[in-house]
């Protein structure tokens, strides 16, 4: 190759890299810039940011928790769903649990999704004054998860057990395990440190009802950790709450919260959702609360 080959391909190179440059670095972003600024754009494109007198409060696209210094729920102020994001709702650390169905039984590490729901569902069942019993899980608020020792047939069953343990309550928690016998044996609380994986894990469904009073959003978080909505049954049994901490009638509540009520995705995608944040700053507007509780 001669040198006169090599400079034109260079600068035909070169120029590629220009027009390609003014185009893509550019052209390109300024024109999205100025497509964002027209009417109607420029709010999402600025974040969806939620402001009161002057003072953003947050976005309409992410959630916040309202709770104390102590993770206790402020009385006023509707919930939002748990969130694995971070110590909660941290931009800097959205992600989900990544615990599935199977995740059934505690370790010395970590509680088990399913003693995580059954935890959650208790702890809102008390602070609405509705039933948080759900199946699968104890009175407690644990996985009512045993672990069933004894001969196995082929199919890998216990047959005839002699040993069962209800393996996420430890003896430490619990001398009274939440079942007494199982199949005519005792049920033991779980000592420390012992394994009980030799046995068949069988999860015990109760008589909890199978439609629980508190709704699955509830009690489980979503896959961003950052999700701002809830969903219309957990907003209801929160109503009498907040009504209560803010001295009006529960139909005074219902109204803001379908004030901020939105629909299926085009009319038949997903569920309607209410937006926690909205509504809780419209309700400071609106109906403040009797005492001056701050929050989080």
């Amino acid at each position: 190759m001669n040198l006169s080959n090599l400079v034109r391909q260079h600068w035909a190179a070169l120029r590629a890299l220009l027009v390609l440059t003014v185009i893509l670095g550019i052209a390109y972003p300024v024109f999205i810039w100025l497509l964002a600024r027209f009417p109607g754009l420029n709010d999402k494109a600025d974040g969806s940011l939620i402001g009161v007198d002057g003072k953003v409060m947050g976005s309409s696209l992410i959630g916040q928790s309202f709770t104390d210094a102590d993770g206790n729920t402020i009385p006023q102020y509707f919930q939002s769903r748990p969130s694995a994001a971070g110590d909660g709702y941290d931009t800097l650390a959205t992600s989900a649990s990544n615990l599935g169905p199977e995740s059934i039984v505690d370790t010395p590490d970590r509680q088990s999704l399913l003693t995580l729901v059954c935890e959650r569902s208790a702890s809102v069942g008390r602070t609405e004054g509705v039933d948080g019993a759900r199946p699968f899980c104890t009175g407690g608020g644990v996985g009512a998860v045993l672990s069933v020792i004894g001969p196995r047939n082929a199919r890998g069953d216990v047959v005839t057990p002699t040993r069962v343990v209800s393996v996420n309550e430890p003896c430490a928690t619990t001398q009274t395990p939440f079942l007494d016998t199982y199949e005519g044996v005792r049920v033991e609380c779980a000592m420390p440190g012992e394994d009980y994986s030799i046995g068949q894990i069988v999860p015990i469904r109760g008589d909890a009802p199978a439609d629980p009073a508190v709704p699955g959003d509830a009690v489980t978080a979503s896959g961003s950790g950052l999700d701002p909505h809830i969903s219309i049954g957990y907003a209801d049994i929160q109503v009498n709450r907040v009504a209560t901490a803010r001295g009006v009638t529960p139909d005074q509540i219902r109204e803001v919260v379908a004030a901020h009520t939105d629909g299926r995705f085009l009319g038949f995608f997903g569920e309607p959702t209410v937006n926690v944040l909205e509504v809780n700053l419209d309700l400071d507007q609106k109906y403040p609360a009797k005492a001056d509780v701050t929050g989080g």
